[in-house]
């Protein structure tokens, strides 16, 4: 088998069926460049149309493939700066070494974080240390793989309390076009999905989720199909009887736009609806 996903991507393709393509209440631009000496420019604005809130952010990233290392440089409109170094592959193969640091001048607080991944045949594991004056927060993942089936583990330790903040299980099976993805969240939270590739066109997803104690069952259906090579439609629906359809078309090399919209199927005449409208660009 090949190098399992990161316990937070086990069930991304139903994820992604879900959530990729809409953009409900938002108007958003992206843009993504890169200059001839190979640094990268990521800016994304976007305005709420509910609130009206404008939020962007500026991102920059250089890269040093000889030596394994990544630099990137972050800012957003909330004012807050931060900085990534990230080395991979160079001490030992699969291996991910992570700093990040964030500082706002407004209110001259920081935080920094170190974070761990390695992965190889069968398993993929990491460790995250959040550093706080108080006491580290520790955040720890591991994924197990063997023929198609996977199991996987996420914890989150509080030093400072001194107690289990965090302890999740999932068990899934993956193969080329078909994953299921179960999991138990603090032993209160029960879901699962399944992700199915009908064809080359057609993608269907179903997710499921009860919490222990409540009688309340969060069930969602969701598919994708590719019109053809440059327009797709998503369409999904829960049990609360919200209807989300999404519609994306690459206008031309480098340009996508994204329409979507949210109907509340047991208030249709009341409003409320959401429309959304996104554009990327990259050169």
């Amino acid at each position: 088998m090949a190098v399992p996903p990161a316990y937070a991507d086990l069930g991304k393709s139903a994820k992604d069926i879900f959530n990729k393509g809409y953009g409900f209440g938002m108007v958003k631009l992206d843009v993504k460049t890169k200059s001839s000496n190979g640094v990268e420019f990521k800016t994304s604005g976007s305005s709420n149309v509910d609130t009206s809130k404008v939020t962007g952010t500026l991102e920059t990233k250089y890269k040093l493939a000889e030596y394994g290392l990544t630099f990137t440089e972050k800012w957003t409109t909330e004012n807050t700066l931060g900085t990534e170094v990230c080395i991979e592959d160079k001490i030992t193969k699969g291996l991910k070494l992570q700093f990040e640091t964030t500082f706002s001048p407004n209110t001259g607080q920081k935080s920094g974080k170190v974070k761990t991944a390695y992965k190889r045949e069968y398993v993929n594991g990491g460790v995250d240390v959040d550093l706080d004056f108080a006491g580290p927060t520790i955040h720890g993942a591991v994924v197990a793989g063997y023929e198609g089936w996977l199991g996987g583990y996420q914890m989150t330790f509080d030093s400072a309390k001194s107690k289990m903040a965090q302890s999740n299980f999932a068990v899934g099976y993956k193969t080329g076009d078909f994953q299921l993805h179960t999991f138990v969240n603090d032993g209160a939270e029960f879901g699962g999905s399944i992700y199915q590739k009908v064809n080359k066109d057609l993608e269907t997803a179903v997710n499921l989720a009860w919490t222990a104690g409540s009688n309340a069952t969060r069930f969602g259906i969701a598919a994708k199909y590719q019109l053809d090579s440059s327009a797709s439609i998503s369409a999904k629906v829960n049990n609360s009887s919200l209807v989300g359809i999404g519609y994306t078309q690459t206008l031309r090399p480098g340009m996508k736009l994204t329409l979507s919209a949210l109907v509340d199927g047991k208030n249709i005449n009341a409003g409320g609806h959401k429309l959304g409208l996104g554009l990327e660009l990259e050169a």
